[in-house]
């Protein structure tokens, strides 16, 4: 069909015509290049369902056992509130706490479960955008943004923990150890005095992990087709 339209030209003398071919085939390979490759945005769109499993999940799961505590004591972070694992769990956490000067576990005294809901629901609406607009560099930003996000999400719950295990109440405590923190581990185990705590992601934060890394693979693909599409140019 070019061929023709430049025989075409030519016969009527229009010599502008393979300039404005040449034009038009490079605005669509670059619109091709724009675009997300179907892979790419199935795998968007799996991610971005899956992260509506932490609205249901608990994200993070921390456990305490000691030899008065054989069967344990557990507590859930979910997106929007922290549970005990069983009825009585999150108060006898906090009373164990009390005891050697660490603050209570309130909810509602945790800014952070209050923005989740709504930060989660941005990331899942901008994956379905993403998804349905098959723009490569909304992928990218929507990567990007996921990415920082899970970081900064991890770090402050590091710095909760931080918090809650350094800065103790040492006029009010029973139990004083010099020296002695109360940190649990971010992921992992530790032994604080007589009780093990053990950190890890429960069922969201596994969902939300690969989540992750299916928008990670997503990238990874978009990336490689583009490079093809810029070789075959």
């Amino acid at each position: 069909m070019a061929a023709a339209n430049l025989q075409l030209a030519a016969r009527k003398g229009d010599k502008s015509a393979p300039f404005r071919e040449a034009v038009s085939a490079r605005t669509a390979r670059n619109g091709a290049a724009g675009r997300l490759p179907t892979r790419s945005r199935l795998l968007v769109l799996i991610a971005s369902l899956l992260m509506l499993g932490v609205y249901f999940f608990p994200l993070w799961s921390v456990r305490l056992t000691a030899p008065q505590y054989p069967e344990g004591l557990g507590m859930h972070i979910r997106i929007n509130t922290v549970q005990g694992a069983t009825e009585n769990d999150l108060d006898n956490i906090n009373n164990l706490n009390h005891y050697i000067g660490m603050r209570r576990i309130e909810p509602s005294a945790i800014p952070e479960l209050r923005f989740m809901p709504w930060i989660v629901a941005g990331i899942v609406v901008i994956g379905l955008l993403t998804t349905a607009v098959a723009r490569r560099w909304l992928l990218y930003l929507w990567t990007s943004a996921f990415l920082l996000i899970a970081t900064a999400g991890l770090v402050d719950f590091w710095r909760w923990e931080y918090d809650y295990g350094h800065n103790l109440d040492n006029a009010h405590a029973v139990l004083k150890i010099p020296g002695m923190t109360y940190q649990p581990p971010l992921i992992g185990g530790k032994q604080l005095l007589n009780f093990h705590a053990s950190s890890w992601p429960a069922a969201g934060g596994v969902l939300a992990g690969i989540a992750m890394a299916l928008a990670l693979w997503a990238v990874l693909l978009a990336w490689r087709e583009r490079k093809l599409t810029a070789h075959r140019a």
